[in-house]
């Protein structure tokens, strides 16, 4: 049987689970980082290009750079952007396609703990930020509970099924993402927590959305019918469900912000 990996491919599918989750936390991350307008930005890990959008409409910046690998999403993001501001290229987080002291301001979202050498990818973000600029990110906190697919997850591990994790999973823990802006040199660093909320019209929707294009995707395909079945009982005994069968719960994020040297 091959080997299960998380990839992102489909910008629709991912837009309609983690591209909308992205953006809720977004407003929030954008809120704390206070970038002013007027900046050269990179987004990096841009997907389809969910942040990278909200980044053009609350920071109106004169010129974003999005650079993701994955040439699907990558479609997707050129085709929803409108402003004509943020360009799109395919890229590595560890070998950034882009000179020293490029841009005004680096930003990465839901990535650092896919980038198989996190402190690589720190440094490339300091590299390419001037003297001054801001170097910020954010990222689920997977191993505080505080993923959106964690309500699946955790009945996942209960039933002993084995999940997949990003590849620097540990990357996204405050105090490391702490200590990826300290090492990498970077000053004034500081980090905070920023919770998302959202709600589903019914379980049928959350399922739908929570397992399309998702990493959880790979998980469940490989899964017998008996056994998805039983995981879905599981799932929909414990989300909080109103009486129109409405389901809110949260979501929490990791984030950390530094400035380049002067």
């Amino acid at each position: 049987m091959p080997e299960l990996q998380i990839k992102f491919d489909d910008g629709a599918s991912y837009e309609r689970m983690m591209g909308t989750w992205s953006r809720l936390v977004g407003e929030g991350f954008l809120g704390w980082v206070n970038l002013p307008s007027g900046l050269r930005c990179i987004d990096i890990g841009c997907g389809n290009g969910a942040f990278t959008e909200l980044l053009v409409e609350r920071c109106a910046p004169v010129e974003v750079q999005g650079v993701d690998p994955s040439a699907g999403q990558l479609v997707f993001a050129r085709e929803r952007h409108k402003a004509n501001v943020a360009k799109f290229q395919q890229g590595d987080a560890m070998a950034l396609p882009f000179g020293d002291s490029q841009f005004d301001a680096a930003t990465m979202a839901l990535v650092i703990f896919f980038v198989p050498e996190p402190a690589k990818g720190v440094a490339e973000m300091a590299r390419v930020v001037r003297p001054g600029g801001t170097v910020a990110a954010y990222a689920w906190d997977m191993l505080g509970g505080g993923f959106p697919l964690e309500p699946i997850r955790a009945e996942l591990r209960d039933m002993g099924i084995a999940l997949l994790n990003p590849p620097s999973v540990g990357a996204s823990r405050i105090t490391a993402m702490r200590d990826l802006w300290t090492q990498a040199g970077l000053d004034d660093v500081e980090t905070t927590q920023i919770a998302a909320q959202r709600t589903f019209a019914n379980f049928d929707d959350f399922w739908a959305v929570s397992i399309l294009g998702s990493s959880l995707s790979p998980t469940i395909a490989s899964m017998s019918p008996d056994d998805i079945e039983q995981l879905k009982s599981r799932v929909r005994a414990k989300l909080p469900t109103d009486a129109s069968g409405r389901i809110t719960y949260s979501a929490r994020a990791n984030a950390v912000k530094g400035g380049v040297p002067k």
